[in-house]
Formats: structure tokens, sequence, C-alpha cells
């Protein structure tokens, strides 16, 4: 597949995160400021909190991990622009994955602002965090990859390989349900949420038609592709929602994309191409694999015969999950289409569709 050259709206963004370092608190434009909060242990680096001004103080777009450092860190960028932690009036969140959402609480506690997530996210907020039902994810988790052929002394491993992540999160319940198309109410801002699921069943962009701004969360990223994956709490065919909602963004008329990791940049519509035609050549090579065996393989094992960014056999344990998972979400996208079948089993066996 020909390589995709990202046109980065900020050079000094661009270069930070080439060089492997932390960007500067940066003013994107009137009213509009871009925050680097760091995330621990985490080759991203950083989530880009995005500080939108208004009459009375400000709005965030996502807030950080929920530890000292990311929240000093987004204390200090909204000092840069002016403003203080009291100051925020609305935490808008794109997703509920650790890094969009787990300071949103202590946001909400420090400033009394209100937190916007869309209900299909909110949904997933009690199993997923809450101690008293999280050993019942767990279980979904197991025996989902116990189906996809696991190997059963890896299968426990690779089903908590998220537990020690968990308290970097402040589980709060939302505000403010934010649902497709909603008009959210932020003087000076003409801001339109937009629900794109697919990295999660509730992620959110939020555009600004005036501005031509979209902050895109981690819908679409300058120079990777969020992971995409059937777990317990996604969508049946996670990887359709995905493509469709990636179409749908790709209509609007933008001239800048915000995203949440990496840097700024121009060119939605072609970056949206390319990351379409990377899931093409993933599915067209999902189904050579299957196809060029014999007696069927189970999701792990065409999994393991896939090209990836590294070696499999140096993938740690939330790597080879979020791998395995990924995968899962690609057979099932060929499956819906009749391009592949699935053997129910223990474990499911994946088989070419007959001709």
């Amino acid at each position: 597949m020909a390589k995709f050259v990202v046109n980065p709206s900020s050079p000094a963004q661009y270069d930070a995160w080439r060089q492997g370092a932390v960007p500067e608190v940066e003013r994107v434009g009137p009213g509009l400021w871009s925050v680097p909060v760091p995330i621990p242990i985490n080759p991203l680096r950083y989530v880009l909190v995005y500080v939108l001004e208004l009459p009375d103080g400000v709005a965030i777009v996502d807030a950080g991990w929920n530890t000292d450092e990311a929240y000093d860190a987004l204390v200090a960028g909204l000092g840069a622009a002016g403003y203080g932690i009291a100051d925020v009036k609305a935490v808008l969140v794109t997703h509920i994955h650790p890094d969009h959402y787990g300071l949103a609480g202590r946001v909400r506690e420090a400033s009394g602002a209100w937190i916007g997530l869309h209900p299909a996210d909110a949904a997933l907020i009690r199993e997923r965090y809450d101690d008293e039902v999280v050993d019942s994810l767990v279980r979904r988790e197991r025996e989902m990859l116990g189906r996809a052929g696991v190997p059963q002394e890896t299968v426990d491993e690779l089903a908590g390989a998220s537990m020690s992540i968990r308290h970097l999160v402040s589980a709060v319940r939302p505000d403010r349900l934010i649902e497709d198309g909603d008009r959210l109410d932020l003087p000076g801002w003409d801001l339109r949420a937009l629900w794109t699921p697919g990295h999660s069943p509730g992620h959110l962009c939020f555009v600004s038609p005036s501005r031509r701004l979209l902050f895109s969360g981690d819908h679409v990223l300058a120079k990777i592709t969020p992971i995409v994956a059937v777990h317990p709490q996604s969508r049946p065919n996670p990887l359709a929602d995905y493509l469709d909602s990636l179409a749908a963004v790709r209509k609007l008329d933008v001239g800048e994309v915000l995203p949440a990791h990496e840097y700024r940049f121009h060119d939605l519509a072609g970056r949206v191409d390319y990351v379409m035609t990377h899931h093409e050549d993933r599915l067209t090579e999902v189904e050579r694999v299957v196809g060029a065996a014999t007696g069927g393989l189970t999701c792990w094992e065409v999994a393991t015969r896939l090209t990836w960014s590294r070696p499999w056999e140096t993938f740690q344990a939330f790597a080879r999950r979020a791998a395995t998972n990924e995968t899962l979400a690609h057979l099932v996208w060929l499956a819906e289409r009749g391009r592949v079948v699935c053997v129910s089993g223990e474990p499911d066996r994946w088989h070419p569709a007959a001709p």
C-alpha cells in the first residue's frame, strides 16, 4: 500500500513527536489551546487535551489519566492559557478509555464542571471500573479468548491484562449524555457531536463548522490507526461501525484535524482514505490466511500468522490480547459478508467460504 504523507498543521507538535518528546502547550487559534498531558508507561506518551475559551471560563475535550503527574500537567497547561482548574465548566469526553476519561472526575471535583459522554460508553462504566462487578467482565473476556483459541495457559494472563490500569480512572457517572448530532451549549462555539463508534461503542468526535475544525479523539490519528476490536463490551461488528464512521467524517468540510494523540494535521479525506485502504488490505490478508489452511484456523492462529509492526514473539500480554481481538473484528466483518465461515465450538474455527 502506498504510504500516505501526513501534512502536519503544527510543526512544533510534529517535531516533538518525531523526537520522542512531549510538545509544549500551544495556542491553536483564537480561544483554543492544546495541552499535552502525559500518559504513564505508554508509547503514545501523552494525550492532547483541548482547551476551549468561554465567556466565563473554559471547556476541555478529554482529560487524561488519573495520576498526579497528569493532573499537574493539566493544571499547568490551563495556567499557560491564563486559566485555573476552577475555570473549567465542561469536560467533553470522546470515550471512556483511561487516557481520555480518567481525570474527568477529579476535574469535576475541583471545578464543578459537568462531564459529557455518549450513552453507549456511559453504559459500560460500572462493569469496567466498579470493583464489585469487574470480575464478570474478566470472566466474559476469558470465555471469549478461550473461544478464540488462546492457549489455556495464556488465557488468564490476557483476560486480566487491563486490571493494572483501572486505578488510573476516577469512575464517575457523566452529568450529561451527548447524542449524535447534539449541538453543545458552549457560548462562542458552534460545536456539534458526531457519534463515531468503532474504537469504542460510544466514541464521539466534535466538529466546529464555522472554524472548520474536527476534534477527532482516537477516531482519526495522524500516524497510527486505533484499535478496533471485538471484546465483551464491544458492539457486534465494531469494524463495520468504524469504517462507516470513517466514511461519515470524510464528508466533513474540515481544514484541520485535532486528534487526541501525536499531532494536528490537514487533509482529513486523504488520511481517512489511507486508513480505509489499510483495513481493506488487512481484510484481504486475513481472508488469505484463512484460505491457505486446511481444517480451519482459530482466531489466535490467524493472528499469529498475520503481519504486525513487530514480531509476534515480542508482544506483551496486553498487545497479544489487542491483536487477537482486532483479528476477531476482521474475521467477523468477513463472515458477515460471506467471505469466511465460522464453525462454532470450543474453540471456534474459521474456514474459507465455499466457492
